[in-house]
């Protein structure tokens, strides 16, 4: 597939197994692409595969569940010290 088919498998599984929706998948993909996450991806056709873009997919996101709960655990200490 080429590289922006494999994008667009990449959103469509985030909006289809994570139940994120169409703007969330997006914003994700296009972080990822801004921070090179899909660089080689680019270069190596072998690379985009639908079992590539799974695995892609899951690890997206489960980086932003972990960011998710750095931040709220952030904000909890915040508060815990405005007291």
């Amino acid at each position: 597939m080429t590289y922006e088919e494999f994008l667009d498998e990449v959103t469509t599984l985030l909006t289809e197994i994570y139940e994120l929706d169409d703007a969330a998948a997006i914003k994700l993909v296009v972080d990822a692409q801004d921070a090179d996450y899909f660089v080689a991806h680019d270069d190596h056709e072998a690379m985009r595969t639908l079992e590539r873009a799974k695995d892609d997919a899951k690890a997206l996101y489960e980086q932003r569940q972990h960011k998710v709960l750095t931040q709220q655990k952030q904000q909890q200490r915040r508060a815990q010290q405005k007291k």
